[in-house]
């Protein structure tokens, strides 16, 4: 693959799209100016906050894509071919105010009948197929592993100890988060009945004084909720209460040796039966939400006054339920990247991983087809601050750092709303070898089962984010091939010289190239302007 370099000023008289007239007042972003970026000092404002993966970093000095400008000065309304965009994730909300016009149709199946229409071997998949069923709660791999005690597997050693690591530190934690709700409720209580309002601010609580020493401690309890960030109590309380719950999970259902999850029928250790699951598609509850967010991410209806905009217009989004509450099992993923194939998928977006693995290489081979049939894979690194060049995460398209199956598989980091040292989310995982670029992925708004919508992060929200980017390449030039577009994406992103804080760890200070093979964070307005080149 050829390799590009945006030029420090290129103005390109080519037309860029069909339609759009001359380009010669469009620049790629100068890469020398990059590292001398003011730094943004306030705070964002509701509507940054709301669409900062879409701002650009020099008007705005946040690391969004650019994908504002890209629309305002390349795309401009015009009218590109349409994507077909799987999300491999938990279900997706497809009846939400802002994703029901976005959503892929099977027009050669008729709804309902209980008939393999198209004969596709998936009986009533309208739009899309749920390899779930309505299961919803797994274990998660390693404790899958000790739970059918494979002692033959090559981790099973390592999964024992994480097993006794991990039900220790979440029993702990739950715990603790328990008991810091009540103390702090009880707090709560008392400088509200103090106030004499419950709807306190920051300025009530600092202006109280008082010698009752139980009310002095509460204040102070108070005060220390405000020292981490929190805008108010009750949203401090509902993250606890949502940390419970998490913590409450991982000890009921995901590290519970004895659960049953699977209701599907098939045998997940044996690929010759494919034909399990229905075509219900949606959440099976409303917190089964990750599926919803991360679609709106791609795909939200743009400019329609609701919630969100997606990173792309002329979209359909196929949805494929295959990742339960728990680790994805890899029949299921490999069978959703064959269905999403098969089916006109030009882009799958893959915001799931794990760290253990039985049949890695039914999904490697998946990968592997994807990329000979003309298919993007985007991939999330991963939220564990690792590096991946050392530690695998899977899905993968690689053994050991060998040879890559794929050269149409992309994995995405995740970055902060915050330019400079600290601009990679702390949870981010990242890697030389192993990591392509990075996006957008923490404190991301987007769509939530119910037509509602919730801020979430994660690599999960930077993947779709660079799957939409994708979308906008394949929909506006759908003469490139798919390992093109990987290469554009890598290649036309803002390259950072600057040293970053990694993995959260203020200690750990490396320069941005370090992390990633590119080197570079998307930028949808110069992948355009690249694929134009083209």
């Amino acid at each position: 693959m050829r390799t590009f370099r945006i030029l420090t000023a290129a103005a390109f008289a080519a037309t860029i799209i069909t339609g759009c007239g001359s380009t010669a007042n469009i620049i790629s972003t100068p890469i020398e100016n990059i590292d001398t970026i003011p730094l943004k000092v306030s705070e964002l404002t509701e509507a940054e906050k709301h669409n900062w993966g879409h701002l650009d970093l020099i008007k705005d000095t946040i690391p969004g894509m650019s994908v504002d400008k890209a629309y305002a000065e390349i795309i401009k309304g015009q009218k590109g071919k349409s994507v077909i965009v799987a999300v491999i994730d938990s279900g997706i909300d497809i009846d939400h105010e802002d994703l029901d016009d976005v959503i892929w149709t099977n027009t050669d199946e008729i709804p309902n009948n209980g008939k393999d229409d198209d004969k596709n071997g998936y009986v009533d998949d309208v739009h899309g197929w749920n390899f779930l069923g309505d299961g919803y709660d797994e274990q998660l791999e390693f404790v899958r592993i000790l739970a059918n005690n494979m002692t033959d597997h090559p981790d099973y050693e390592r999964a024992k100890a994480e097993y006794e690591k991990d039900y220790q530190k979440y029993t702990g934690l739950k715990t603790n988060y328990e008991q810091f709700l009540q103390q702090l409720s009880i707090a709560d209580e008392a400088v509200s009945k103090h106030l004499n309002k419950s709807d306190y601010t920051k300025a009530d609580v600092e202006g109280i004084k008082t010698e009752d020493e139980s009310l002095e401690k509460a204040a102070s309890m108070i005060k220390y909720v405000y020292s981490l960030g929190m805008d108010s109590v009750s949203d401090f309380k509902k993250e606890l209460k949502n940390g419970i719950e998490h913590f409450t999970d991982r000890l009921n259902a995901n590290l519970n040796k004895d659960l049953k999850g699977r209701v599907t029928g098939d045998n997940p250790d044996d690929m010759s039966t494919k034909y399990y699951g229905n075509g219900n598609v949606k959440p099976v509850k409303k917190s089964e939400s990750h599926g919803t967010h991360v679609a709106g991410i791609i795909a939200a209806e743009r400019n329609n006054g609701k919630g969100a905009n997606g990173v792309a217009n002329n979209v359909q989004i196929m949805s494929i339920r295959a990742v339960p509450n728990g680790d994805e099992y890899d029949k299921d993923i490999a069978l959703a990247i064959r269905y999403a194939v098969d089916n006109g998928a030009k882009i799958i977006n893959g915001s799931f991983g794990k760290y253990y693995s039985t049949h890695s290489d039914w999904v490697r081979e998946a990968i592997a087809y994807a990329g000979k049939k003309d298919v993007l894979f985007v991939n999330a690194a991963g939220n564990e601050s690792q590096d991946l060049d050392k530690k695998a995460c899977y899905p993968n398209d690689q053994v050991n750092n060998g040879p890559e199956v794929s050269d149409t598989f992309i994995t995405v980091g995740a970055l902060e709303p915050k330019y400079g040292t600290e601009m990679i989310a702390g949870f981010s995982n990242y890697g030389k070898i192993n990591v392509d670029v990075f996006a957008p992925g923490a404190k991301v708004y987007s769509t939530t089962p119910e037509n509602e919508y919730d801020t979430k992060g994660g690599t999960s929200m930077a993947a779709p984010a660079v799957a939409g980017v994708a979308a906008l390449i394949r929909s506006y030039f759908p003469k490139l091939k798919a390992s093109e577009v990987k290469q554009i994406l890598m290649d036309s992103g803002l390259a950072v010289k600057t040293k970053v804080i990694v993995g959260g760890d203020a200690e750990n200070i490396q320069p941005f190239a370090n992390l990633t093979k590119s080197g570079k964070m998307v930028n949808a307005y110069n992948a355009l302007i690249m694929a134009s080149k083209l």
